[in-house]
């Protein structure tokens, strides 16, 4: 078995010879021969996407297809037809049916990763899928079958998230037949300087350069170091120093400036993270500004339902000014008296107004008869000249004549 760990490293480019990345290891190779799920754990960072490849190749379906899927990179609204496919016209834009990857990559293996980050009901599917292989695509009604190996990973604590209702309980139990945990760097110190000695000899390789290497101090500053972001946050370092750094000999000084200062205290401390700070789905957010809505227009209506309550101002009316003839020219008269409080209900109207009133009130048909009348005596009975002084037809005038009468 040691010989097929050693094997296993060399074919997947696998550094180090910690007893807990070698358990991982030897568990991977143990159960690709059967059709187990395997769900594989460790932090972000740690290498967890070698292990399904380990897993498929040492298997009977290593002739098959292998599709390796970020869950958390697909839009909740898409991840379902990703994954079961969906019908034609099934929702808008779906003008073609398409396969799913439970379809193509049957007799194959399936690698989910960032499982934990599947919708609710996209889980109540894949539950569906491991446990008889059955599965419906989006806007479909036939039952569809596939055979695929399923390998999920994740870096969230799945217990935690079954508390908080995040993910199915029945699901981890159906995903964690097989569990594999990859330990975090920092659990393998003694992989540090390995690691960083094949990062530097292979940057060097790629960009045609002398490889940097560590002094003993600076070895050991790395494998003291906490490093968060586990073995990618250590390649990011080394090729950080072996760009900028000049000299190939790297001493501890100068490691000490790539690495971020809030992680040199390995003392462990308790944090305890405030539930309202969990990251909330999109139907989470929208259900959160519908009811922020629903309060600001509550609130909106008791304040008009207060303004409306309160008793109305007395209104001050003001006399209007009396208008006065002199020509053709309309003169207003300025009132210099006080604003006089009176009843709205009472019309005040003034003197001069009714009395143009009253003379405004004759008939339409004298003040037109009369018009008319002056217009053929100041032309002497010229009708055309008089309906051009009207501004009317001289058919117009004739039927306006015989109409009312008029000697012309």
């Amino acid at each position: 078995m040691t010989m097929d760990i050693q094997s296993i490293k060399r074919t997947f480019g696998i550094i180090g010879n910690n007893f807990q990345l070698d358990h991982a290891i030897e568990i991977a190779v143990q159960v690709a021969s059967t059709d187990l799920t395997v769900l594989i754990t460790g932090e972000s960072g740690t290498g967890k996407d070698v292990f399904p490849k380990i897993i498929h190749q040492n298997s009977a379906r290593k002739h098959g297809q292998y599709f390796a899927i970020n869950c958390g990179a697909i839009p909740e609204g898409t991840i379902d037809s990703e994954l079961f496919g969906h019908e034609k016209g099934s929702f808008t834009g779906a003008v073609a049916e398409r396969k799913g990857y439970f379809e193509i990559a049957d007799k194959g293996t399936l690698f989910l990763d960032e499982v934990a980050e599947l919708p609710l009901s996209t889980q109540s599917r894949l539950l569906r899928v491991l446990e008889n292989g059955e599965y419906i695509k989006v806007g479909g009604s036939k039952v569809m079958k596939t055979d695929v190996r399923v390998v999920a990973a994740t870096n969230v604590d799945l217990p935690a998230a079954i508390e908080k209702g995040k993910f199915r309980e029945d699901l981890y139990y159906r995903l964690n037949t097989i569990p594999i945990h990859i330990p975090a760097l920092r659990e393998r110190k003694e992989d540090i300087p390995l690691l960083f000695k094949k990062f530097a000899i292979d940057f060097a390789e790629h960009n045609k350069m002398p490889a940097v290497s560590l002094t003993p101090d600076a070895a050991q500053v790395l494998t003291d170091y906490h490093w968060d972001g586990n073995i990618r946050q250590l390649k990011n370092v080394t090729e950080q120093i072996s760009i900028i750094e000049h000299q190939r000999d790297i001493t501890a000084e100068t490691v000490k400036r790539y690495l971020p200062h809030k992680s040199m205290n390995t003392l462990p401390i308790l944090f305890q993270k405030d539930d309202a700070s969990e990251l909330l789905t999109d139907r989470d957010l929208l259900y959160k500004v519908l009811f922020d809505m629903k309060k600001d227009i509550t609130d909106l209506r008791n304040l008009v339902n207060t303004l409306m309550a309160r008793p109305k101002p007395e209104t001050t009316y003001m006399q209007p000014a009396p208008v006065a003839h002199i020509g053709d020219t309309l003169l207003s008269r300025v009132s210099k008296s006080e604003p006089t409080e009176i009843d709205p209900t009472v019309e005040i109207v003034p003197e001069e107004i009714v009395t143009h009133e009253q003379k405004s009130s004759l008939s339409l048909e004298e003040n037109e008869k009369e018009m008319i009348y002056k217009a053929l005596e100041k032309h002497k009975g010229k009708r055309k000249d008089a309906a051009k002084e009207l501004g009317i037809s001289e058919r117009t005038l004739y039927r306006k004549i015989n109409e009312y009468g008029i000697n012309a």
